[in-house]
């Protein structure tokens, strides 16, 4: 799997909040609580066995912070920016805001 650049990854629609770099693409969802974190942990789960496709996932609290990266091909691939987007569908459809980077 061929891999793109981090303007590639930025002009996949669906992306917005997505912050791509060298180690991956990275976005933080404001939760509020633990349940809602658990909630978006779920919805992500079920689009990560239906992609084969699984992201490293930190749940806090009152936040949680997602990593999607290609390893096999040593950075972000389309595949990451699919399921970014499915990812941040996903956190709307919940009502849980991304934290965007200052």
């Amino acid at each position: 799997m061929d891999t793109i650049t981090s303007e590639e990854f930025r002009a996949h629609p669906g992306v917005e909040d997505w912050t791509p770099g060298a180690a991956g693409a990275v976005a933080h969802f404001r939760t509020g609580n633990f349940a809602t974190g658990a909630q978006l942990f779920a919805a992500i789960a079920e689009l990560a066995e239906e992609a084969d496709h699984h992201p490293d996932v930190d749940i806090r609290y009152a936040s949680v912070r997602v990593t999607l990266m290609t390893h096999s091909a040593g950075g972000l691939t389309a595949k990451d920016a699919e399921l970014a987007a499915r990812i941040s569908d996903a956190a709307r459809e919940l009502d849980i805001p991304v934290e965007r980077a200052t």
